[in-house]
């Protein structure tokens, strides 16, 4: 099973009666968006997960230390 980024939200169709599921695997999302979750999010195990991902991806991360 393909590792997720966000949990799966199930939406009601209104008017057709329909439950549609959304799933966020972490493959879809786009570059920006797991380099922005790199800097700013909050749980290390989802940044471990990006960080894995950019790799398989093939992009290079450069750290730079914050000034204080």
């Amino acid at each position: 099973m393909p590792i997720k980024f966000k949990p799966s939200q199930t939406s009601y169709v209104k008017g057709q009666n329909k439950k549609i599921t959304s799933h966020f695997y972490i493959k879809q999302t786009p570059k920006e968006e797991l380099v922005k979750y790199i800097n700013e999010g909050q749980k290390p195990k989802i940044k471990l997960k990006c960080r894995n991902e950019l790799d398989r991806r093939g992009v290079k991360i450069n750290w730079i230390p914050k000034e204080a």
